[in-house]
This record gives C-alpha cells, sequence and structure tokens, in this order.
C-alpha cells in the first residue's frame, strides 16, 4: 500500500520590517566587506557631529565669547590644563568651548544651504525637463553658466554684499549658505532633470495625459516621486563641500564675528601666528574639527554612491547563491574506461576515439 507524499507547502515571502526599509539602514545591511566599514566609520563620525552640534549647549564647558569666569580671566594662549582641557586661544578664548560651538554653525550652515538648493534646484529642474522647448534651453544655459563660477569666490562676493564682510551669526550663516546654494542648484537641476525627460515619455504619464489629468498632478505625483531617488547621495556629498567653504570664508576673513558665533575657519586664521611661536593647540583642534566632520560626510556619501552601483551592491547577494549552487551541485559520474568531458561518455565510444586519436598522430 503506497502512502502519498505531500510536497511542502512554499511560504509566503516575508515582508521586511519597517526598520530594514529606512535608508540608511536598508544600505547598511546591502554593504559587505569594506563598503561596509567605509559606511560604519562615516555613519560614527557623521552622528557624532550632529550629537555635538545639536547638544553644543550642554556639551561646551563655556561660551563660545566667554572670556573669564568667576575666578577671572581666562588668559591667552594658556596651556591645555584641567581648567581648560584643550587650551585657549590668542584672543583668551577656551578652544574646547569653540570648537564645539563651532560644530553648531556649520551644521546650520549645512542644513540651510542643502534645503535652499534642493528647493530651488529640484524646481527647476521639474520644469525644464516637463515642458522642454525654449525654457529648457534657457535654464541649461543659465545653470551651466553658473556652475563654471569657483563657489569660494562666491562665497566671499555674497558675504561682501550681504555683511560688508564681518557678520553676526545668522548674516554670516544666510552669505555661506547663499553662496553654497547657487553653487549646488546646478547639480540637482541636472539631475531631476535627466530623470524628468527619462520618466515623461513612460507609458503611465502617457496614460495620465489622455484620462484628462492635470499638468501640475502628474509633475508632483508621478514625475517627481520618480526623478529624485539619487538625490541623498549628493545631499551627502555636498555637506561636505559646505563645510569647507563656510571654513574658507572665516579662515580668509569674511565670516563671522567672534562674539557672534564660533566658526573654525576664522579660529585657524587667528591661530597663524601661535604655530611658529610652538603654540600648536589653537590651530589643531579646530583644523582636526574640519577634517574629521568632512571625512565622515564624505565616507558615507561615497558608500551610498557605490551602493548605488547594481553591480557593487548585488556582490553579497551573488556570493550567496554562490554558495547554496556549490552546496547542492552534483559531480559528473565517472565510466570506467570513459574519457572525461562535459557529456557522458560510453566505454564503446571512449575506444572509438582512442583508435581515431592514433590514426591523427600516425
Amino acid at each position: 500500500m503506497s502512502s502519498a507524499v505531500s510536497a511542502p507547502k512554499a511560504s509566503a515571502p516575508r515582508r521586511p520590517s519597517l526598520w530594514s526599509r529606512l535608508p540608511v539602514v536598508r544600505q547598511l545591511r546591502q554593504s559587505v566587506g569594506l563598503q561596509r566599514g567605509m559606511l560604519v566609520a562615516g555613519l560614527v563620525v557623521t552622528a557624532a557631529f550632529v550629537l555635538t552640534a545639536v547638544f553644543a549647549p550642554l556639551l561646551a564647558p563655556y561660551g563660545y565669547s566667554q572670556l573669564r569666569d568667576l575666578d577671572g580671566a581666562f588668559g591667552a594662549q594658556q596651556s591645555p590644563s584641567a581648567d581648560h582641557l584643550l587650551g585657549t586661544t590668542v584672543g583668551g578664548y577656551d578652544v574646547l568651548s569653540r570648537v564645539i560651538w563651532g560644530s553648531q554653525t556649520a551644521a546650520l550652515v549645512i542644513v540651510v544651504a542643502i534645503v535652499a538648493s534642493i528647493f530651488l534646484g529640484i524646481l527647476i529642474g521639474l520644469v525644464s525637463g516637463y515642458f522642454g522647448g525654449w525654457i529648457d534651453r534657457v535654464l541649461v544655459v543659465v545653470c551651466d553658466a553658473i556652475y563654471s563660477f569657483p563657489s569660494l569666490l562666491l562665497a566671499i562676493l555674497a558675504a561682501i554684499v550681504i555683511s560688508g564682510g564681518q557678520s553676526d551669526l545668522w548674516g554670516g550663516i544666510l552669505a555661506a549658505a547663499l553662496s553654497i546654494t547657487v553653487v549646488f542648484i546646478p547639480q540637482y537641476f541636472r539631475v531631476v532633470r535627466s530623470e524628468v525627460v527619462r520618466i515623461k515619455g513612460e507609458a503611465f504619464i502617457d496614460s495620465a495625459r489622455v484620462i484628462g489629468t492635470p499638468h501640475l498632478r502628474i509633475m508632483v505625483r508621478h514625475v517627481l516621486r520618480n526623478s529624485t531617488r539619487t538625490l541623498p547621495l549628493i545631499v551627502t556629498l555636498n555637506a561636505s563641500e559646505a563645510v569647507l567653504t563656510l571654513a574658507g570664508l572665516g579662515f580668509l576673513g569674511f565670516g563671522i564675528e567672534p562674539t557672534a558665533a564660533a566658526e573654525w575657519g576664522y579660529d585657524l586664521n587667528k591661530a597663524i601666528a601661535d604655530v611658529s611661536s610652538g603654540i600648536w593647540w589653537t590651530a589643531l583642534f579646530p583644523g582636526l574639527a574640519i577634517v574629521l566632520s568632512v571625512l565622515g560626510i564624505t565616507l558615507v556619501g561615497e558608500s551610498l554612491n557605490d551602493l548605488a552601483d547594481p553591480r557593487l551592491r548585488s556582490r553579497r547577494l551573488s556570493k550567496q547563491v554562490a554558495g547554496r549552487v556549490e552546496q547542492t551541485s552534483v559531480a559528473a559520474p565517472t565510466v570506467p574506461g570513459g574519457v572525461v568531458t562535459d557529456e557522458l561518455t560510453l566505454p564503446g565510444e571512449a575506444s572509438q576515439l582512442d583508435t581515431l586519436e592514433g590514426e591523427d598522430r600516425s
């Protein structure tokens, strides 16, 4: 009496959780090897930079423009000690406090510049790519012309126009953010425009037009949602350039006044004479803050850019599939007297092949 063997039922694929579908978490799960190490290191450094900027009032032992406490004045160019862990500057400010408060200034410039650049770049890129014609040609020429100007030169001109060179906190932030925005707009414009030109020729866009959907709804609901997938990569790469532009403004003397906010480039400018005198702490720690913040953001951006490549992104999956195939593969059967070929060879066929090979050699 034969018993029927029931085949196991295939289980339905389980939908990934909301946490695993988050942008950075998803890329972290896809990364492997050196990619994962770079991404993790960049995330750790960037998280430290962001947390320092957010909790600067709690972490800084003194104010960014504080020159004295209850015991008296701090003193200029004091070496690191228990009262001032990183020493004091030539102006008598606490170095550690200036470095911590400077992260907040840099974070504000990044946020203002990136938000303004994304809004304007996406807007003109969407209009240019969707409508085309003379509007597209004019916007392309204008953006190419703007992109040809150096970002630091635009930052200096914006600082002079807005605040006359020296400015308060928000004046300096707007001066740096405006110059960065002008330079970053062409980058977002190019990316969004190319995606819009590709998407507007799809069948679902033609179907929306046929049923009478307004242009604004098509642009916002259908085109825009499918043309901004690569923007997070550009944001991370441009954030590091925003930090460098702000530091360049401060170093050249067009940044924020020390009594209005702390800025790393300004502190580096004032520490130039200290280096030749053997006073190293006034320049080391602001410069190290610039390097670490830019390095962390750049590592995140480069890692996300590599993971956006399907060939690199599927490397981990290919290894898993190769491992399963190797475990389930079966070696080809060997026949006594047979010839090792890709196909199964019988003994009689092997002897005929040997005879033919002997005649060819003779």
